[in-house]
């Protein structure tokens, strides 16, 4: 990713694709459950479960904190949570926009297709190679750049 230059076009898209989750969510609450922002769900072995970010969702996010404001991972709890609230809530990623403990894993699982089938179509579309990766390993990647 350090080889890409980030297109303002692909970071008003990439915006453009999280406002349609967060309407998705919104208008689909009943399927989407109520998250109750205990923050569980941040310590991914606890939760036993992993959050996969896409290279848009990292440029995304470095390009609103600034590179110099990206923390890596060193275990298994997102580093943006802050006694259990997510610090970058506004700029979270899409996994984050869809998952909620109590919703239901089908509406969840359809969701999650749709916005990666926009966000890779992103990649091709700006030439930036998907990688569906991990977010510890994203995120460590990037703060190292």
């Amino acid at each position: 990713m350090a080889e890409c230059r980030i297109d303002s076009g692909l970071l008003k898209r990439v915006g453009e694709i999280y406002d349609w989750l967060d309407g998705q969510v919104r208008r689909r609450s009943e399927s989407a459950g109520v998250c109750r922002s205990c923050g569980q769900c941040c310590d991914f072995d606890a939760f036993d479960h992993r959050l996969f970010v896409t290279p848009p969702e990292l440029m995304y996010l470095a390009a609103h904190l600034g590179r110099e404001n990206i923390k890596p991972m060193p275990g298994s709890r997102c580093p943006y949570n802050r006694d259990g609230k997510c610090s970058i809530y506004e700029h979270r990623f899409a996994g984050c926009r869809i998952f909620c403990c109590d919703g239901d894993a089908n509406f969840q699982s359809g969701l999650s297709e749709s916005a990666l089938t926009q966000l890779k179509s992103l990649c091709v579309e700006f030439q930036v190679p998907y990688r569906y990766t991990d977010l510890a390993a994203g995120l460590n990647n990037l703060a190292q750049v």
